[in-house]
């Protein structure tokens, strides 16, 4: 007999999310996006739906563990990659990559 669990969270950009759990899953699971009803166009929130189902109990265990442990990592992604304050807060110029004075002339 299988163990099944299926985790189901609610983003603003469930594509964006899914995407970054995918190279994680493992063969025993599946990710997928659900959309509310709605107009497409107007409408971005949706869930990700992720399948896991394994023979034991123990490593369904673990894999719940590992998934919930990349969700978290993959949820910071896409707020981060959202968000354009964290952008302003790096520097937009990071000055020239050596100290020497580029006008001098070696004549070695």
């Amino acid at each position: 007999m299988s163990r099944r669990a299926t985790i189901r969270t609610r983003h603003d950009d469930p594509e964006l999310v899914a995407r970054a759990l995918r190279p994680d899953n493992t063969d025993e699971m599946e990710t997928v996006v659900e959309r509310e009803d709605g107009d497409a166009e107007t409408k971005t929130e949706g869930a990700v739906v992720t399948h896991i189902e394994r023979e034991a109990t123990g490593g369904l265990h673990s894999n719940v563990d590992d998934y919930v442990v990349n969700l978290e990592v993959a949820i910071d992604v896409a707020r981060s990659g959202r968000d354009p304050g964290e952008q302003r807060e790096l520097p937009a110029d990071a000055g020239p990559a050596s100290d020497a004075d580029s006008n001098t002339t070696d004549t070695s």
